[in-house]
């Protein structure tokens, strides 16, 4: 099909707010066309666009995605180290035996989660293997009241993918990466706190956190995650955002717990299932982990 394309003169307006590069001149053939006054168009008036990078439908990272995601880092938030099992103590009133989704807590990871080095082995308590993922943080929100689903849930970014039954977390579960000078790390949530259990807007809008306690704290994390990114003390300094399911790489986070669709045994077995297949079965089966809280066996406290 032919076009009939009338050159003109560049005007003014048009050739002085452009800079080309000096040398030898482009044939106008050469230069990509802008439309000037409806149907006149001009050569070289504007620089020809790269196309834009669109996000893959399926992604099996082998390291850490830093771009092309939906949620954003939060920065230098301070983060506190805690574990199941940990009882109470003057700065820290709540015991941690039970957690704000899982009334046997302790007993569905396996017993203390000491956090003693020199009761650990690698990432595990040195006297059994957990139940549950070692890799666990809390977050200062929790999406469930005495009443059933709160309306803040609506402000967590997958709540109309996610949502199902009201009364039942869709944060248990979640995945984020966790970043400490040159390491990440990627835990799942457990719990909720420190201290707080309604600070939406730091969780998933950009404020900070609005407690005071353990100097401002907004995220707490497990000792297998204090001990990846080396802490060395009770207090850090991360990075962290949440993460979908197909954005967790490789690590130890993936090898332990019924509560962990990584190490689901029904993933083994099937040396032809792709990559993709795989990111897909994974999802499916963290949909019907979370399904199971339905049973009165694994019923969480409110």
């Amino acid at each position: 099909m032919s076009q009939n394309l009338q050159a003109v003169s560049s005007p003014p307006s048009i050739t002085s707010a452009v800079s080309l590069s000096p040398g030898k001149p482009k044939e106008p053939s050469q230069l990509p066309l802008a439309a000037i006054q409806g149907t006149h168009l001009v050569p070289g008036a504007f620089p020809a666009l790269p196309p834009k990078p669109t996000l893959p439908k399926v992604f099996a990272p082998s390291q850490p995605r830093e771009a092309l995601t939906r949620y954003p880092w939060k920065l230098d938030i301070v983060t506190t180290v805690f574990w199941i099992g940990e009882l109470p103590t003057p700065g820290n009133p709540v015991p941690n035996t039970v957690s704000a989704w899982d009334k046997r807590w302790t007993s569905n990871y396996g017993g203390y989660d000491n956090p003693d080095p020199e009761t650990r082995d690698g990432f595990l308590p040195k006297e059994f293997t957990p139940g549950q993922n070692p890799f666990y943080f809390a977050l200062p929100y929790n999406d469930i009241g005495k009443s059933g689903t709160k309306a803040s849930a609506q402000a967590i970014p997958w709540y109309d993918e996610a949502f199902y039954r009201n009364g039942r977390t869709i944060l248990k579960g979640r995945w984020i990466a966790i970043r400490m000078g040159g390491k990440v790390c990627y835990a799942q949530w457990e719990d909720v706190g420190p201290f707080e259990t309604d600070d939406w807007d730091y969780v998933f809008g950009n404020a900070r956190p609005k407690t005071r306690g353990n100097k401002g704290a907004g995220l707490d994390v497990s000792p297998a995650v204090r001990d990846y990114l080396e802490f060395g003390t009770g207090f850090g300094f991360v990075d962290w955002r949440f993460v979908d399911v197909d954005e967790v790489p490789d690590g130890p986070w993936k090898q332990h717990g019924a509560n962990n669709p990584f190490a689901n045994s029904s993933l083994d077995g099937d040396a032809t299932m792709t990559a993709s297949e795989s990111i897909l079965r994974v999802g499916e089966l963290r949909d019907r982990l979370m399904a199971s809280l339905d049973n009165p066996a694994n019923e969480g406290g409110e």
